[in-house]
């Protein structure tokens, strides 16, 4: 069998290091300043380990040959203690010299956006200026070039929320509020996740960060802010009266209509959104009707009832209305 060569391997072992779940590929100041200590970090591992193996090499070969007791025994203690030991130390001070930039608050007046961690979804709420809240789910936009401030909160169990190409990870505690400044350096859709296992569906637990102009984010803004449009094609319409009539608005809510529920997602404009079932499908047709139906063969653990003994008709109606909620 023919070894791979090993220019192909350090290829793919770089292209890993990019993409949108890359905390290689910064997009953001925190991971900026988390992916410069990662790479003087392994350059002190390598010059820590160059100096091992020489230290190895010696011994085997030139001690062995009567080499001097003297130079072997400053080599070991030089080499294989005092810079070892600089290093780290000046790696761990560089390392914890970085934490009180990562936590700063961001300036005063900058967006302020809640995000609650759920089993297993994500609630977002914009926190405008005048008190009001734009809420949604499962899905983050952020300015490009403007920092950002998440407050972090879980109302089950302890949740981790993370988007590598932005900033570090920090976990969501019952009880406590905690705090996550972004500021995202260029545009671009990247991926966030829960790093803190939380249940049966923590692997189901992502949504996509869209960081766009801050122009494009403010017309997005104004957009979430609108309530549900009307539904003007007939199958949407009749998808419209079955969610109110199989007691869909009891646990969500559509701005606009009788549907008033706040213990699932907003569902206010999910059809504009990229995924649903934060992130466990994408926003399609054939797929809102999978997620429909099969609820909780997709998301194990997930409180919402499928709704599969519906007629299929029906079934395709609800996800016309769902996907016309933009």
């Amino acid at each position: 069998m023919r070894s791979t060569h090993p220019l192909l391997i350090g290829a793919l072992t770089l292209a890993g290091c990019a993409g949108p779940s890359s905390v290689l590929d910064p997009a953001g100041r925190g991971a900026e300043r988390i992916a410069h200590l990662f790479w003087w970090m392994t350059g002190g591992a390598l010059v820590i380990w160059l100096l091992v193996a020489g230290i190895a090499l010696y011994a085997t070969y030139v001690s062995a040959g009567g080499g001097s007791i003297k130079a072997a025994r400053r080599l070991v203690v030089v080499g294989g203690a005092v810079v070892p030991a600089v290093l780290l130390t000046a790696l761990l001070a560089w390392g914890l010299a970085l934490i009180p930039p990562l936590l700063a608050p961001p300036p005063p007046g900058s967006l302020t956006i809640v995000v609650t961690g759920e089993q297993w979804w994500w609630r977002v709420r914009y926190l405008a200026p005048d008190g009001a809240t734009v809420e949604l789910a499962n899905e983050l936009h952020l300015p490009v070039g403007q920092p950002v401030e998440l407050r972090l909160d879980s109302p089950d169990v302890i949740h981790s929320l993370w988007i590598p190409a932005l900033a570090g990870k920090v976990d969501m505690i019952p009880g406590r509020t905690t705090r996550l400044t972004l500021e995202p350096t260029r545009a671009g859709v990247f991926d966030g996740i829960c790093a803190e296992y939380c249940g049966a569906s923590h692997a189901f637990m992502t949504f996509p960060v869209v960081v766009s102009e801050p122009e494009e984010f403010r017309r997005w803004l104004a957009r979430q802010t609108q309530a549900a449009s009307p539904a003007t094609d007939p199958a949407a319409k009749l998808g419209g009266e079955a969610f109110l009539a199989s007691g869909c608005g009891a646990c969500h809510a559509v701005r606009g209509t009788e549907a008033k529920g706040v213990v699932g997602p907003d569902l206010t404009h999910v059809g504009s959104r990229r995924t649903i079932g934060a992130g466990r499908l994408p926003n399609e047709l054939d797929a809102l009707h999978r997620w429909l139906s099969r609820t909780g063969e997709l998301k194990p653990g997930a409180t919402m009832p499928a709704f599969g003994m519906l007629p299929e008709q029906e079934l395709r109606s609800l996800a016309a209305y769902l996907k016309g909620l933009q």
